[in-house]
């Protein structure tokens, strides 16, 4: 028997805002995170391109006036952090750091100004932490997660949980750039004896690679845009492995100032482009990947993740933060949890065949079903479907990001709206789209039913018998019965292939 989805009765908030500073390569960075929970949502976000790992490759020192930079860059850092009485601040220091003659003076000076330790992490542990931010942010990856940094490349398989050995290789665009002398030629040649001593990549072929980091979010957005992509969100952004290579080939062939959108990408971040291009290219031949997934959640999520307990670990971020929206925007959260029961014997009596991943979508979209009530009426599929098509919600792909958004708008416009039908629907397969109609008309019964107040649904179960369509209502409740509902349960029916009936007297039992 499938398992039903555990939603959280209420977030476990633990503590007060949390940050984590990430010193790379390329950047300084600092995050702000509401609360180290299964779901973390930054709440403040700001990087410092300040290049220290530029020329270590060949100086072996950190550069003087990237040092100037990010020290100054970390005191205005720690100011925010005391302003926005962030609980922890958690400090990590990467590949440059950790390589560099003068990283130990740096390191120092800098816990001096942040006032809490710095970890320098090996890269091994940056790998882990990688993959455990893969895991945080992805319902059940299974590939190999790839974080380009400015001075490596950290590679580890990750399955579900479980996690293997991670390797570091020194292909970070900073360092590929200066080991080459700024020869692409030079840096094909580098990259290729690099990865053809990593026997492990050969266990990527049919799997997806999880890409993290920046230049290689920039190059994905650059190819969202290029194809005229209908959802402008880069977390799960799914790259078929043929169109990654011929992207990234174009990519390494044109000077960058040419290519469609380069203004979304930092000034300082395009001269690496063709680097991040290069390795990209040659990983998805190493491994033969199916496709690329683009994975916002990386080392710093992965740092937070594993400061989790177990039992927290193991929830489902999308109905963490489903269950937060319910609470912070629906009128009444109750009702919404009474609408995954109401709606479980629903789609079970009229067997509509689910799978795990189709009843935890389901779940999460009665979790979000009244998130605009806010709204005026005739905005209010409208408001739904731009919220949920773009908000924070780890653990759901783009075609199931878009299902939960068409569920809730179909729950507000019906469906027989003349409304035009929103762009992202292209995302979306056609069993998606039909059973996001079914959810979404199954929803308006309900809300007129028990307008959107608990304490209802329990008591009035929507079945489907033999060819009837049967809306129970006990006696008590038949005042609540009108032509109104019998309208929504029609319109119901109709997409179901069933007759409806309102069964007035009707145990509920």
């Amino acid at each position: 028997m499938m398992q039903a989805a555990l939603v959280p009765e209420q977030r476990d908030n633990m503590g007060r805002p949390v940050g984590v500073i990430d010193i790379g390569s390329n950047s300084v960075r600092l995050v702000v995170y509401d609360a180290l929970s299964r779901a973390p949502t930054p709440i403040f976000n700001e990087k410092s391109l300040c290049g220290l790992g530029r020329n270590v490759a060949i100086t072996g020192r950190l550069p003087e006036d990237g040092v100037v930079q990010a020290l100054a860059a970390m005191k205005r850092f720690r100011a925010l952090a005391d302003v926005m009485e962030v609980e922890t601040l958690y400090p990590l220091a990467t590949a440059a750091s950790r390589d560099a003659s003068n990283g130990p003076a740096f390191i120092a000076e800098a816990e001096a100004i942040l006032r809490a330790p710095i970890e320098l992490i090996s890269g091994e542990r940056e790998a882990n932490l990688a993959a455990m931010g893969v895991i945080a942010g992805i319902h059940k990856p299974n590939g190999i997660v790839a974080d380009l940094g400015g001075g490596s490349l950290e590679l580890v398989d990750v399955n579900d949980d479980a996690i293997g050995a991670g390797v570091s290789l020194r292909l970070g665009g900073l360092a590929l750039r200066d080991i080459s002398g700024r020869s692409i030629k030079k840096a094909a040649k580098i990259v290729q004896d690099a990865m053809a001593g990593v026997p492990a990549l050969a266990a990527g072929a049919g799997r997806d690679i999880y890409a993290i980091g920046g230049t290689w979010r920039a190059i994905a957005r650059l190819h969202m845009r290029n194809i005229g992509y209908p959802l402008n969100v880069l977390h799960n952004y799914a790259i078929p492995a043929r169109e990654v290579i011929d992207f990234c080939k174009m990519v390494l062939r044109v000077e960058p100032e040419s290519l469609m959108a380069i203004a979304s990408v930092a000034v300082d971040r395009r001269p690496l482009l063709s680097y991040g291009a290069l390795v990209l290219e040659h990983l998805m031949r190493e491994t033969r990947a199916a496709r690329v997934v683009v994975s916002a959640s990386g080392v710093r999520e992965g740092l937070l993740h594993s400061l989790l307990p177990a039992k927290k670990r193991a929830e489902d971020p999308l109905l963490v933060v489903a269950a937060d929206l319910n609470r912070l925007r629906s009128r009444s959260p109750e009702y919404t949890r009474e609408l995954i029961g109401w709606t479980d014997r629903f789609f079970a009596s009229a067997e509509i065949g689910e799978d795990d991943e189709d009843r935890r979508l389901r779940h999460a979209a009665c979790l979000l079903s009244d998130i605009s009530w806010r709204a005026h009426p005739d905005y209010r599929g409208e408001q739904s479907l731009n919220i949920i098509a773009h908000a924070v919600l780890p653990g759901v792909d783009h075609p199931g990001r878009v299902f939960l958004a068409l569920s809730v708008y179909s729950r507000h416009v019906g469906p027989g709206s003349s409304e035009p039908l929103p762009r992202i629907r292209e995302l979306a397969s056609s069993r998606y789209i039909e059973r996001a109609r079914i959810l979404g008309a199954s929803m308006r019964v309900a809300y007129i039913a028990a307008a959107a107040m608990p304490g209802v649904l329990p008591r009035m179960p929507l079945v489907v018998d033999h060819n009837k369509l049967v809306l129970q209502v006990p006696a008590e409740l038949a005042d609540l019965a009108s032509e109104r509902l019998g309208n929504r349960l029609k319109q119901l029916a109709k997409l179901i292939g069933r007759e409806p009936q309102i069964m007035i007297g009707a145990s509920s039992s």
